[in-house]
């Protein structure tokens, strides 16, 4: 096989182009084919939707095969993820630009004869809200509102096609900043541009490059892609790995043009094995087409990727922690400096950024600085993707210009709070995060704003509550999940933690003292201020962001053992009211424990002592007789 040249790539791309441009002729299906869409069911709807093409003698073409009979042929794709997660399995269907939510395999044959040979909308496929049909997907609210920079090909493309990749743009970048950029002139390129990095911290990319750059004496240098997402309720990292992992490997292969180093290595957590599957694909299809190697189209530069599994453990998301587990050892924070930039992947310079810092690059060096300092604020330029999760109409990935605020993100595109109940509080970044609340609605979300609020971005989890969540238990569940996910390397995180937990447990069952409550406030502070790493510094953040805002809660809660929420079990029960109780006896028949008993026909009555708290009883009785105190 030849070496890829620079004018071989070009060619390439031209010959792409126009594959693309052609293919567009005929019918594009792209079936969601992410995770989420997966464990819905996406897979036998792309099974379905070929084997019904295949029995009407449509020819069904893989990749931008060219083909002649525009009417008697088509294009079936399984692509990344669509975001719209809440409505999956997804079909969406060019040029028509028609969505289809919620689509079972057996709706494949309607969708082939009505759709794809009839040209009809089928609306009962179609996505509704407040009564009203949206065929095409760029009308559905919750597209319309986004700006898709990053996530644009995610949904869009064949997610493991490097041809396709190449047609629309890929790879270009890379080759610009290869042959008609310094080092040094691509670092200013991405420092000008405003890009922070997405992982949560925030720093300056073109920064922290140019400080691995400089390092001109030191011929080994590392690029590391940060893909170990572990917060709970975030997958934006997962999305854009499994939609569009090119755009991922090319901002790693820039950042090495940029800095010198040869090598790079990709960690991504063990839980994500399409991630993984899709990132080795398109490493292995970029390696056999010559831009990944020894001597890329003929530059001289090498360039190699790797991948490395994480096992799971959320410390390994911070920086020292995850070079370490990548050289074999334990994953545990190191105090600082030196910083990994000077003394990274076995002691030698490393960039070390998150997956969708590196996935802007392409798009800031093919359109300028100037063109991503346009979007968004000031001080946190471009987007940002966010996991919308929790009680809102419509979860999934969204991406919204930096500024943006938290009403137009849950309201506008997420659709509102579920069953029209009361907004009450968004946790922002995870357990690393705050909780925000209606006071925060209009605030523009961006870096320095969530700090001053009392959050942080995080990787950009975004979890809904509405009027029935205990914050109280909400601070337990983070706490709970930081206590099993600390390294145990210093004492504040290990310890502290866990005593703040214990406090935690102590009110939820009824048992606070008004003591606990500034000794929460005091010890979540001193963890924060005297802890090693990030995870230790930011875990207090849920206690002490709802102390400040729901300080009446844990009041209640302490003072007179009651959960307004109705979600902590030893401070709630269940009575019956005898003037509404019927006798019909469900209740009792249905109790697991037998607490409630009677007679027939005669008001029945719940034994406290032996209820569980269940909530089966509620469930069940159809008088309205059963409520919780």
């Amino acid at each position: 096989m030849s070496k890829l040249t620079r004018e071989g790539f070009r060619a390439m791309h031209e010959q792409a182009a126009e594959a693309l441009e052609r293919s567009r002729s005929s019918l594009n299906v792209l079936i969601c084919a992410g995770t989420g869409c997966i464990a819905s069911g996406s897979m036998k709807v792309y099974e379905n939707l070929r084997e019904e093409c295949a029995q009407r003698g449509l020819q069904v073409y893989v990749g931008l095969t060219h083909h002649g009979d525009a009417e008697k042929s088509l294009h079936i794709k399984m692509s990344g993820c669509h975001g719209f997660c809440e409505m999956g399995p997804l079909v969406h269907i060019e040029p028509l630009g028609v969505m289809y939510v919620r689509v079972k395999p057996e709706d494949c044959r309607e969708i082939v004869e009505r759709t794809l040979l009839g040209g009809e909308v089928i609306e009962r496929l179609t996505y509704h809200q407040d009564g009203v049909s949206y065929p095409r997907q760029e009308d559905i609210p919750f597209y319309k509102k986004q700006h898709r920079v990053v996530l644009a090909s995610c949904g869009a493309s064949d997610a493991e096609n490097l041809e396709e990749y190449i047609a629309k743009g890929g790879y270009i970048a890379f080759e610009k900043a290869l042959f008609t950029m310094t080092g040094e002139e691509i670092c200013r390129e991405i420092a000008n541009s405003g890009l922070r990095g997405r992982g949560g911290g925030g720093f300056p990319a073109g920064h922290k490059w140019e400080s691995v750059r400089r390092h001109i004496e030191e011929p080994v240098k590392y690029i590391v892609c940060n893909g170990d997402e572990g917060d709970p309720g975030a997958f934006m990292d997962r999305s854009i790995m499994e939609g569009n992992p090119h755009s991922v490997l090319e901002g790693m292969m820039i950042a090495g043009a940029a800095t010198g180093a040869t090598e790079g290595y990709i960690y991504v957590r063990a839980e994500y094995p399409l991630a993984v599957k899709r990132l080795q694909v398109a490493i292995d299809k970029a390696a056999a087409a010559g831009l990944l190697g020894d001597d890329i189209l003929g530059s001289g530069f090498s360039f190699h990727i790797h991948i490395n599994r994480g096992a799971g453990a959320f410390v390994c998301g911070e920086g020292s922690a995850l070079t370490a587990s990548i050289e074999g050892k334990r994953g545990m924070p190191r105090v600082k400096p030196p910083r990994t930039v000077d003394h990274g992947l076995w002691g030698k310079p490393t960039v070390l950024n998150n997956v969708e810092t590196f996935a802007n690059v392409p798009n800031i060096i093919n359109k300028g600085a100037a063109w991503y300092r346009s979007i968004g604020t000031e001080g946190s330029a471009g987007t940002k993707t966010f996991a919308l999760t929790g009680n809102v109409v419509n979860t999934g990935l969204v991406e919204v210009p930096m500024g943006a605020t938290l009403r137009e993100i849950i309201y506008d595109i997420g659709g509102g709070i579920k069953n029209d109940k009361e907004f009450k509080a968004v946790q922002m970044g995870g357990p690393s995060g705050g909780c925000l609340t209606e006071k925060h609605l209009d605030t523009p979300i961006d870096y320095d704003n969530l700090l001053a609020s009392g959050s942080m971005m995080g990787s950009g989890g975004m979890i809904v509550m509405d009027e029935d969540d205990c914050m109280v238990s909400v601070a337990k569940f983070y706490l709970e999940f930081t206590v099993d996910e600390s390294c145990g390397k210093c004492t504040p995180c290990r310890i502290g933690n866990k005593r703040l937990l214990e406090i935690l447990d102590r009110i939820t069952r009824g048992l606070g003292r008004d003591e606990d409550l500034d000794e929460l406030q005091n010890l979540a502070r001193v963890i924060r201020d005297s802890s090693l790493c990030a995870l230790g510094q930011t875990a207090p953040n849920p206690v002490l962001s709802t102390l400040e805002n729901f300080w009446d809660e844990y009041v209640a809660h302490v003072r007179d053992h009651h959960c307004t929420a109705h979600r902590c079990r030893d401070l709630m029960s269940f009575v019956i009211d005898p003037k509404v109780c019927k006798g019909c006896s469900l209740c009792a028949r249905m109790c697991p424990p037998g607490a409630i008993s009677g007679i027939p026909k005669q008001p029945y009555a719940i034994d406290q002592a032996r209820c569980i708290k269940c909530g089966t009883c509620l469930e069940k009785c159809k008088f309205g007789a059963i409520s919780i105190r």
